[in-house]
């Protein structure tokens, strides 16, 4: 079992950054893949980044402009959000599965949640 707590989101204006934080528990991470998922208001969830313990993914609305990052030894896992638009905004998720090269979907453990809002 693996619980995950997101943090780090809040209110920014659009081209602004936020990092959001992903902290594990329970299990060590690093034979885990790790993802990121958004759900904005009125859509449903969908894949924004996931990391492999060899490859890695994004969407293509954010790519180029967030970079997912693992720290095993903290059991942690990054979402870097640059040059943010106003679309970005949305509930954003951390995932966890235990070790596969598929990062798009498909995952097992889901944190709370954390909201990220872009003003424009």
């Amino acid at each position: 079992q693996v619980q995950l707590v997101e943090s780090g989101g809040g209110l920014v204006q659009a081209g602004g950054s936020l990092r959001l934080s992903c902290a594990t528990s329970g299990r060590s991470i690093s034979s885990y893949t790790m993802g990121w998922f958004r759900r904005a208001p009125g859509k449903e969830r969908e894949f924004v980044a996931g990391i492999a313990w060899n490859s890695g993914g994004y969407a293509d609305s954010v790519k180029g402009r967030f970079t997912i990052s693992r720290v095993n030894a903290e059991n942690t896992v990054y979402l870097q959000m640059n040059s943010l638009k106003p679309e970005d905004t949305a509930i954003y998720y951390c995932a966890a599965k235990y070790s596969s090269t598929n990062y798009y979907s498909e995952y097992d453990y889901w944190g709370q949640g954390t909201q990220v809002t872009v003003s424009s």
